[in-house]
């Protein structure tokens, strides 16, 4: 693949982040969804090698994070990691979720009370055979829970030292500056890629305070990669032609297109792709690579 940068283009973007503004990790990360069956349900494959493998593939070719979730099979993703990478080398920041109970492929339920978090926690801890877990998320906000309890657990099990930093997953600006008067927060997560940037206010806040920003579906859920079918409008089939332009251009893909926007776009965006293979894991960590022109930028900035 040849990504050789033309004259034109600006300085590769920043490759790491202190999440927390202590745990340095390397910009771009592996997420474990993609190791669970259909609907987050059970696991990929009836033989764990294959995805312990994979783990320790992204780690050997430098992923320093590891985003995880203790619903993710359930059970099944967390076990994972620990059988592929405990015990766990420097450096390796593990990033889990607890707040969601699943009771089926693609059903789950929020769960915010304190001594169920408290409870979800420990069990992660388990599972993950470690002591501390660097970012703990809170899945989901439970609307029938006091932000306060729920942030008040979280800040109970970080005095215990059994979680390092806290991260928020799926919320607005506003719950944001709100939770950051209860307890300090050093990550969030909300769906943001090439083409859904419904998150763009939310990202300017994490920029001016210093939150790293992980988003979920950074690929599209497949949009821009050819994984989803055909797109669904003539706005979106218009998009991906620019991607597949960029990324002509490029000798990359359209995902790699995807990722290294995200990288260049905002440096506290922290994309964590999964996958279930091998090739493309090492196609997505490439997109690390990529140098974007300004004026492709500027296509691509306009297709949100």
């Amino acid at each position: 693949m040849d990504n050789r940068p033309s004259a034109a283009a600006p300085p590769l973007p920043r490759a790491s982040f202190p999440v927390g503004g202590s745990l340095t990790v390397g910009r771009l990360g592996f997420g474990t969804a993609s190791l669970t069956g259909p609907g987050y349900w059970g696991a990929r494959y009836a033989d764990p090698e294959r995805s312990v493998a994979l783990l320790r593939r992204a780690v050997d070719a430098g992923v320093t994070l590891i985003d995880t979730a203790d619903n993710y099979g359930p059970d099944v993703a967390e076990e994972l990691v620990a059988r592929a990478l405990h015990p766990y080398p420097d450096g390796l920041v593990i990033a889990t979720k607890g707040g969601v109970v699943r009771t089926g492929p693609d059903a789950w339920h929020i769960a915010g009370r304190p001594e169920r978090l408290r409870a979800m926690c420990d069990a992660s801890l388990r599972r993950l055979r470690t002591e501390t877990i660097d970012l703990y998320q809170l899945h989901r906000l439970d609307p029938d829970v006091p932000m306060a309890d729920q942030l008040g657990a979280l800040l109970e099990l970080r005095r215990a030292g059994k979680i390092r930093h806290i991260g928020l997953d799926t919320v607005t600006g506003e719950q944001l500056d709100r939770a950051r008067e209860f307890a300090p927060i050093a990550s969030v997560q909300n769906r943001y890629n090439l083409l859904d940037r419904a998150s763009e206010d939310l990202l300017a806040l994490c920029e001016r305070t210093g939150t790293a920003f992980l988003p979920w579906f950074p690929l599209g859920n497949g949009a821009l990669t050819g994984r989803a079918g055909t797109p669904a409008t003539p706005a979106a089939a218009a998009a991906a032609a620019t991607v597949a332009a960029v990324a002509t251009a490029h000798g990359a893909t359209p995902g790699q297109i995807a990722l290294a926007w995200l990288l260049h776009h905002s440096p506290v965006l922290l994309p964590t792709p999964g996958t279930s293979s091998p090739a493309h894991l090492d196609e997505n960590l490439a997109a690390a690579g990529i140098r974007l022109t300004e004026a492709e930028l500027t296509r691509l900035d306009g297709l949100a």
